[in-house]
């Protein structure tokens, strides 16, 4: 049995978040998904379209969607992602941190909250951040080891980029509101 959740409309924020959430059944077990679009706040790369949570059996995945993605390291465009697995545990466990151009690094590390303060030890185990500037998307897969085996997942996540003028100051976007998470969205 295969749940996944695609784009309905309901209102979430003064932001006009919206949601995506209709449930169906088809094929053979695999993953739960879950999606999200969030209005423009942004611009060239930073801004974040819509984000996709699907959290499979071996692997969690995200892929976010940006307007004006671009390889050019001049757009200073990066981000978090937040991957919250312990509903005991207020915050996230887990963050992505890494340049969305080309030639750029990322590294998962183990977080106690938001705050950069609280970033530790990198994790270990397989995963892969990947960047398509056709598309305009931005793909974490995080095995299902490295996270100690994720059995429910929300995501948070936080983009910045760099004004032509070389300022950053005004060019942070969150999905939806500051420091919110998505719904739990449960492996399948």
């Amino acid at each position: 049995m295969r749940t996944s959740l695609t784009s309905t409309a309901v209102a979430l924020s003064a932001a006009a978040l919206t949601v995506g959430l209709t449930a169906g059944l088809a094929g053979t077990a695999n993953a739960e998904r879950y999606g999200v679009d969030d209005s423009r706040d942004t611009f060239h790369g930073s801004d974040i379209r819509d984000v996709s949570v699907v959290n499979g059996p071996k692997n969690v995945h995200v892929t976010s969607t940006h307007d004006n993605l671009v390889p050019d390291f001049k757009s200073g465009s990066g981000g978090r992602i937040y991957l919250d697995t312990d509903r005991d545990d207020w915050g996230p466990e887990y963050v992505l941190v890494g340049g969305f151009y080309s030639g750029t690094d990322y590294q998962l590390l183990e977080t106690d909250g938001f705050a950069s303060a609280n970033w530790g030890e990198p994790v270990e185990g397989s995963y892969q951040m990947t960047l398509d500037f056709t598309a305009e998307q931005v793909h974490l897969r995080v095995s299902q080891e490295a996270l100690g085996g994720a059995d429910e997942v929300r995501v948070a996540m936080r983009v910045s980029g760099q004004r032509t003028d070389g300022s950053s100051h005004g060019l942070v976007d969150w999905l939806g509101d500051r420091r919110v998470m998505t719904p739990w969205v449960a492996q399948g």
